[in-house]
This record gives structure tokens, C-alpha cells and sequence, in this order.
């Protein structure tokens, strides 16, 4: 099976992307990478302090802009260089020019992991299995960009691989598991370990394709949370950011990914 991969570089995922890359680098024809100043960073900025308030910048920071995050992602560019994988930045996934990219490639699924760009019905047409896309909740629930923030607050975790639809986290789950964490873990820390747990499910998935499982009934989307949200949440007991957080986004793993 031919792979486009497709993420978005975050402690939430670079480990579990690695490994999935690193079990069998010939399987992916093009590696996608979101960039995630397409909208300039202080406009960013500007937009989530305005939305979340001061309390989302040390999530963001330890998430996206650590140095440990930047050893990270050198691994991950150095095994594509040396699988031969070809790798592009991407403002706009749907452009005329990625999608002749994707066309060249010639794969058969695009796989989204941890991606925070939408898919047009034209792009992922172009491969012939559609897209796959991996959520680190119990779908239909916590659909979203941060469902670990949701999860943890109702104490139900877990990964699902679904389809891809048109609308957000829509599509027939492939494969699901409920994954137990052990207390304490911030969003982030949830976030990673339940990458990690995906990966055989993601395997479980892939081999069903081209199986089209029917969507379930869609709840409530769960969105970027405001502050009040975040207020609210911190009150029960949720913390966006950990000691271990800051320790993950300074250091890469002692003797390297396995």
C-alpha cells in the first residue's frame, strides 16, 4: 500500500509519526508537513490570546515551538532523506500545486496524522482508498481539534481511525479502542501517549481498507476551547501543561527513537 502522510509537527504526535515511518519507510510516497505560520506567527498569537486567553500560550509553546520538538522533527527529515521520501511544507493542502505533487506520488490512501488542514473532496480523490485520518478520542465523541482536553474531563480516552469526510471528524470509523491513561497527564501528555496507542490500531485500519464503514450519528463538536472552557476545565481538575511537558519539549529520548 502507497502512503501520502500528512501531519502537522507537535509533541502531541512526532513520536508515534516517527514510528510509523520508521516500520516501513517504503510504504510512504510523500510526507506533508502543515506549516504552522501560514497565517503569520503573531497573528496567530494575537487570534488565540483573544479566543483562550494567556492560559493557552504555555500548552502552545511546550506543543509547537520547543527546541525538543525541533530534534524531533530533524529525525524525522533525516529518515525521509535517507527512505528517499520525498517531503514538502504546505500552506494550503488543496492548492493546485500540492495536489500535483500528491498526483505524482501516486498513492493510494492519504493517511492524516495529527493534520490541521481540511481535505477537499478533489484532493483526496486523488487517491484511490480516500483518506484516513487519526483522532485521539472515542469518535462520535470529542470531535474536534483538541479532544484530549475534552476526553480527560469525562474520563473516556481512546484513539479511532475513521474515513474521511467532507465534514470534520465525520467519516465511518475504521477501528476504535479505549485506551485507560494513568492519572496525573496533562492534554498534552494525553495527547501523546494516545498517538502512540493508535499505531496498531492504524495497522488494524489500513489492512480493512477499502472497507467504507457507514458514519455514526454526529454529536456535538468540540471546539478550540475559549477561556471560559478552560476555566471551567481547570476546575475539574484538567491541566493543559505538566512538568513532563516541559521536560518532553527540551529533550528528545535518551538514546533516540525506537
Amino acid at each position: 500500500m502507497r502512503i501520502a502522510l500528512f501531519t502537522l509537527e507537535s509533541l502531541a504526535s512526532a513520536e508515534a509519526v516517527l514510528r510509523f515511518v520508521a516500520r516501513d519507510p517504503a510504504r510512504i510516497v510523500l510526507l506533508g508537513r502543515s506549516d504552522p505560520y501560514r497565517h503569520g506567527l503573531l497573528a496567530a498569537a494575537r487570534r488565540h490570546l483573544g479566543h483562550s486567553g494567556w492560559a493557552i500560550l504555555p500548552y502552545l509553546a511546550a506543543n509547537f515551538v520547543a527546541p525538543g520538538l525541533l530534534r524531533r522533527s530533524g529525525r524525522l527529515s533525516n529518515l525521509c532523506r535517507a527512505a528517499g521520501i520525498p517531503s514538502l511544507r504546505l500552506r494550503d493542502v488543496n492548492a493546485t500545486q500540492a495536489q500535483a505533487r500528491l498526483r505524482a506520488a501516486r498513492p493510494d490512501v492519504i493517511l492524516s496524522f495529527h493534520f490541521d488542514q481540511i481535505f477537499t473532496a478533489e484532493t483526496l480523490a486523488i487517491a484511490p482508498l480516500g483518506g484516513v485520518n487519526v483522532h485521539p478520542s472515542l469518535l462520535p465523541r470529542h470531535r474536534g481539534p483538541i479532544p484530549t482536553l475534552y476526553a480527560l474531563a469525562e474520563a473516556a480516552t481512546g484513539v479511532s481511525i475513521h474515513t474521511m469526510a467532507e465534514r470534520i471528524d465525520a467519516g465511518g470509523v475504521l477501528a476504535q479502542r479505549a485506551v485507560a491513561l494513568p492519572p496525573g497527564l496533562s492534554v498534552g501528555g494525553a495527547a501523546r501517549m494516545l498517538h502512540l496507542a493508535a499505531l496498531p490500531v492504524l495497522e488494524e485500519a489500513l489492512a480493512l481498507l477499502p472497507a467504507r464503514p457507514e458514519p455514526p450519528p454526529l454529536l456535538p463538536y468540540c471546539p478550540f476551547p475559549d477561556g471560559p472552557t478552560l476555566s471551567g476545565l481547570r476546575a475539574q481538575g484538567v491541566r493543559l501543561v505538566t512538568a513532563d511537558d516541559a521536560k518532553a519539549s527540551l529533550f528528545a529520548p535518551a538514546g533516540g527513537w525506537r
